[in-house]
Formats: C-alpha cells, sequence, structure tokens
C-alpha cells in the first residue's frame, strides 16, 4: 500500500522486532522433518498419525501435533477415510459376526485378482488372524484351487496352530466339499458369510484394502515371479513395521506374540 514498514507496523500495533523476527530451525527439528517426508515418501499411503508411531519406534520423542504440523507445512496429503458401514444384525439383536477373542480364535481369507504389465492376470490369497491382524498368508499364482488353499492352510496349522473358526465368502475354492470335510476333520468351524455382503467378512476386507491402495495400486508388476516378492515383501513390512490402528499403533506380530493380558491394556494406551 506504499506505506513504510514503521507506519504499517504502528497502524496495526505489532512491534517492527516481531515483523522482522525469522525462525531458526534447530538441528532435531530439520531432522525430524526431513524424516518425516523420508517416510511420506516410502508409504505414501499413511497418514501422520501412522507416521507418528514410526517415529516413535525409532526412539522419537514427539506428538503427533507436532508431525500434522510439519506434514501440512510440507503439503502432504493424508489418505481419505473409508466411509463406515453397518453390521449385519438378527432380528434378536445378535450380531452374525463372531468377534474373535484371542489367538487363532478366528482366522480369516479371502481373495484378490490383480494384473501383470502385459496383462495376464493372476490370484491372490491372503489369509489373517482376525484377533492380531498378523498376515499369515499371501500366495501368489496363476490359479489358486481349493487343493491350494488346504496346501497353504496345512502348512500354517503346523506353524501357528489350528484356528477355531475360519470366516469366508462363498467362494468355490473355500467351499468345496473337500475342504470343507478336511476342516471338519480338524475340529475347524466354517463361517460363511451372506452372498454380497462383504463387510461381515470387515478384517480380511480391511486387509484387501490395504493391501491394493498401499502395494497393488501404485506398483507395475512385470512378472509374476515379480508380484510374489513385492508382495511377500510388504507382507514382512506389515507385520513387523506397518503400525496398526486398532492395536495402539503397534505392528501385528508383536500382538502376536504378547500375553493377552499385556496386549489388551497396550491397545487403550498410548504408545510410548
Amino acid at each position: 500500500m506504499n506505506v513504510s514498514e514503521r507506519r504499517a507496523c504502528k497502524v496495526l500495533g505489532q512491534w517492527r522486532t516481531t515483523q522482522r523476527y525469522k525462525p531458526i530451525a534447530r538441528e532435531k527439528d530439520v531432522l525430524l522433518r526431513k524424516r518425516i517426508i523420508d517416510f511420506a515418501t516410502k508409504y505414501g499411503r499413511y497418514g501422520y498419525r501412522r507416521i507418528t508411531a514410526l517415529l516413535w519406534q525409532e526412539g522419537w520423542k514427539v506428538n503427533h501435533k507436532k508431525v500434522e504440523r510439519i506434514w501440512r507445512q510440507e503439503g502432504l496429503k493424508v489418505p481419505r477415510k473409508q466411509p463406515k458401514r453397518k453390521r449385519l444384525w438378527l432380528n434378536d439383536g445378535s450380531c452374525i459376526r463372531l468377534k474373535p477373542m484371542r489367538k487363532n480364535h478366528v482366522w480369516s481369507y479371502d481373495m484378490m485378482v490383480s494384473r501383470t504389465h502385459n496383462g495376464k492376470a493372476f490370484r491372490i490369497l491372503n489369509i489373517i488372524d482376525e484377533h492380531s491382524r498378523e498376515s499369515l498368508c499371501i500366495k501368489v499364482a496363476c490359479s489358486i484351487t481349493a487343493e491350494d488353499v488346504i496346501q497353504e492352510l496345512a502348512q500354517l496349522f503346523i506353524l501357528k496352530g489350528i484356528p477355531e473358526h475360519i470366516r469366508s465368502d462363498n467362494a468355490p475354492e473355500f467351499t468345496a466339499k473337500a475342504i470343507r470335510k478336511w476342516l471338519t476333520d480338524l475340529q475347524v468351524k466354517t463361517l460363511y458369510i451372506e452372498p454380497g455382503s462383504p463387510w461381515e467378512n470387515g478384517y480380511i476386507e480391511s486387509f484387501n484394502g490395504k493391501l491394493r491402495d498401499e502395494l497393488i495400486n501404485g506398483e507395475i508388476f512385470m512378472t509374476m515371479y515379480e508380484a510374489q516378492v513385492l508382495t511377500e515383501n510388504w507382507r514382512r513390512e506389515y507385520n513387523h513395521i506397518r503400525p496398526h490402528s486398532a492395536l495402539g499403533y503397534r505392528p501385528p506380530v508383536p500382538e502376536a506374540i504378547l500375553p493377552s493380558y499385556l496386549t489388551s491394556s497396550a491397545t487403550h494406551g498410548v504408545v510410548q
């Protein structure tokens, strides 16, 4: 407005020293900003809260408000939250979904489809423990039959133990007579959701969404082998590094190995 700084500050009632002040960035804050950008670059679909949990894992003593402030200053975009869905309730007021109460109580499995760069389709079998959210298996193959599902489950049963229940949709790989008989012989109860109601299998659907959002949508798979390697790398990172909001922003694998009385209290607390 063609007025001097002295005149403008006098009119606004602001000290000229305040007007001329330039913030001095501390070395620690510079390193923190750089680390946040590094995490945002590596984990493009993580929000500032999950980035804060990763910083806590590295020993940074910083709260989520400061991380959010730096996040917005750098123009980083927080992923949009998924809309909430209602559960399916019975007439007596009970919910169809069996809530997982402990490790190996309820497992879930589901199928996904993706393509390589040349358009060749492949299938993905995901198996998770609903209580710990641990990804037990991500199998990538051109085709996956009921026999392949049995083989993957058999290996997991030996390594992880036999679950009490296993939840799935009504895909032919999961409803085949062979797999139903095999699970019955092992005294594993099958929980089939209603057709066209994927929200009844919310744990695995949420996992599928994370896998697609954080890996599949951002990668070009040149070969089937590349898809297998990258999905397995992502699975290990998901289990050992990625903070899970439902677990108090801790990765799933510590949840799977800690006693239940410790994990339940930590889930409701604040990560240090």
